[in-house]
């Protein structure tokens, strides 16, 4: 069986589905595309992912990118793993529901966070800072939604008793907030569910393969 590819960089998008491949548990190989040298630009790189964004997974010939669609496939292509609930149950619509949450309401509002700039004109620094600080109330919001969610769920993972590719996901999205004004280990149970997943061996070996420096979260 060949070996699955990640293109990823280091504490990236891609960040999720490393850690959904160490707990698969099959062989991968991490291909390191360095954003400082723009190489998610290069042509190479185009004709795997036309946007030019990290991450893109290369699964024999199926090559799927964004983080979502490549934690599911890698769910559904392993269902020994448990990482997804099964097909047709209501378990697995909340799980949909809570997937495309974190990718399309979560991780959007933190892009509009760390990217301001896009959405003013350019060279409007205030504008920019405006947009910053109205995206980062917006998450606070959020972010009370997976506090919530934690304590109806009664954990210790999002859905409850099963760990899914929903936690990677949301590991890494509360990892993201760790330099705001109220970050998501501040929220009592993200703070402790956070904990949980660093004590995860595969997600210990994901960061000491990226080289994360602290705070982790």
């Amino acid at each position: 069986m060949t070996a699955k590819k990640l293109f990823y960089y280091p504490g990236n998008a891609s960040m999720a589905p490393h850690i959904v491949l160490e707990e698969i548990g099959q062989p991968f190989e991490l291909v390191l595309v360095d954003r400082t040298q723009d190489e998610h630009k290069s042509a190479d790189y185009l004709r795997l992912n036309p946007n030019g964004l990290i991450p893109v997974l290369v699964d024999g010939d199926t090559v799927p990118y964004e983080t979502a669609a490549i934690c599911l496939h890698l769910a559904d292509t392993h269902p020994e793993s448990g990482m997804a609930p099964t097909l047709a149950t209501p378990e697995r619509a909340e799980f949909y529901k809570w997937l495309m949450w974190l990718t399309n309401t979560l991780q959007a509002a933190l892009i509009v966070y760390f990217y301001p700039e896009r959405w003013v004109d350019a060279g409007n620094a205030p504008g920019a800072k405006q947009v910053q600080t109205h995206a980062e109330s917006k998450i606070g919001i959020l972010l009370e939604q997976l506090e919530s969610q934690l304590r109806s769920s009664e954990g210790p993972w999002l859905l409850g008793d099963q760990y899914t590719i929903l936690d990677p996901y949301a590991f890494m999205l509360c990892r993201w907030t760790r330099g705001f004004t109220k970050p998501a280990r501040e929220w009592p149970l993200l703070s402790q569910y956070l904990q949980r997943m660093l004590a995860r061996p595969a997600i210990q070996r994901v960061i000491e393969t990226e080289g994360l420096a602290t705070p982790l979260v």
